[in-house]
């Protein structure tokens, strides 16, 4: 039995992605779905309507959603949206319970079946449906060029019939999937590399792309590829050896984020302070409060001769492509749901059931759970 998917058109402030792509779209089509969307809903990154095939567009997302059986989208719907779906139906979308705790209980009472993207867990056979690292992606890349456009100097070494320019310095702190890939396009534009975070095992990742680990001797791995909260000893340990690091770079990327959490704060005021002239801060954590203790989350300000630059939203910039990895993610999450062209979702599907945020009327996930509780 073939199943409707809609999905709407982004309406947050600098949300630039859309949840379809025309070569997602076939394959949904393929996999039995009959597709709706909001129109315009890929303007923002010029995909005008007229390039989905078997889409039809709707203006009104209240009526696009009313009969549809599973909705999709970026960011969090509106109340009204979810308002208008019918009961029992999906949603898929990055949702963040912990600051949309009204979007969490409206689903829960409307009896929504929510798969949260964040919430798709970090193991291997998952890494198909992972948007969180999908997205982090595109932001280091971005992070590394933001960087290196910043500071009034040339990244790669270069000799002139006037002598040589030493390479540009790029400190990377937090190397997770976004930290190795801001690594990555920081080597290949010439600059030279260190890489540091809290995990050790990440070590060997770091020189394998050429860059230089700082080893602090702390191992403060955590659960879910994160890590966990360091004690007052453990950071004046890292202090120690970071210091020096940050203070003798020309660009630090930091990106050290743990989804309903605030950012971690990996470099303090003092050290910010004591940074050579013309530095430059790029805060990919800025979500979160950022990584800076003078961080302004989507600002850029002057410390000294310093500059903290905090863009917020960053794989909306690079909207094109990251739209069109998370549709694919999306695509991968969908599949798992399908079973010869009509809906069976396997609750024993480890992806599916940590994946789920409610269902049946109630709250699946224990951190959402405990954010609706107390708040």
């Amino acid at each position: 039995m073939a199943f409707k998917i809609a999905v709407l058109k982004e309406t947050r402030a600098n949300e630039r992605r859309v949840a379809l792509v025309p070569v997602v779209a076939d394959k949904l089509t393929k996999l039995g779905a009959t597709l709706a969307a909001q129109t315009g809903a890929g303007d923002a990154v010029k995909l005008p309507d007229a390039a989905f095939k078997n889409v039809h567009f709707a203006a009104n997302p209240q009526g696009l959603v009313s009969d549809a059986d599973i909705v999709l989208a970026v960011q969090p719907p509106s109340l009204a949206a979810v308002d208008a779906m019918k009961e029992g139906a999906i949603l898929i979308s990055f949702i963040y319970a912990h600051k949309e705790i009204e979007l969490v209980k409206k689903l829960r009472d409307k009896n929504i079946t929510c798969f949260a993207m964040e919430l798709v867990p970090r193991i291997t056979r998952a890494q198909a449906m992972d948007a969180l690292s999908s997205q982090a992606a595109l932001a280091g890349y971005y992070g590394a060029l933001l960087g290196a456009t910043s500071i009034a100097r040339m990244m790669p070494m270069t000799t002139f019939a006037t002598g040589s320019i030493r390479p540009g310095t790029v400190l990377v702190m937090g190397v997770g999937v976004a930290g190795l890939s801001a690594i990555a396009t920081a080597r290949r534009i010439g600059a030279k590399v260190e890489g540091y975070d809290v995990r050790p095992e990440v070590k060997e990742q770091v020189e394998s792309l050429g860059a230089k680990f700082i080893d602090t001797g702390v191992d403060a791995r955590g659960e879910g590829g994160y890590a966990r909260e360091l004690t007052a000893e453990e950071k004046d340990k890292i202090a120690a050896v970071v210091t020096k690091h940050i203070q003798s770079a020309d660009i630090i990327i930091t990106t050290a984020a743990i989804p309903g959490r605030p950012s971690p704060k990996l470099i303090s005021k003092a050290q910010v302070d004591g940074m050579k002239g013309g530095s430059v801060i790029i805060d990919l954590a800025a979500e979160g409060g950022g990584n800076t203790e003078y961080t302004v989350p989507g600002e850029t300000v002057t410390v000294g001769q310093t500059t903290i630059v905090a863009p917020l939203n960053v794989p909306s910039l690079l909207g094109e492509h990251a739209s069109e990895l998370y549709a694919k993610n999306q695509f991968n999450l969908v599949e798992l749901m399908v079973k010869e062209g009509a809906l069976a979702i396997d609750w024993s599907d480890e992806v599916l059931a940590k994946a789920c945020l409610t269902h049946a009327g109630e709250i699946k996930n224990e951190a959402a759970l405990k954010a609706v509780e107390a708040a």
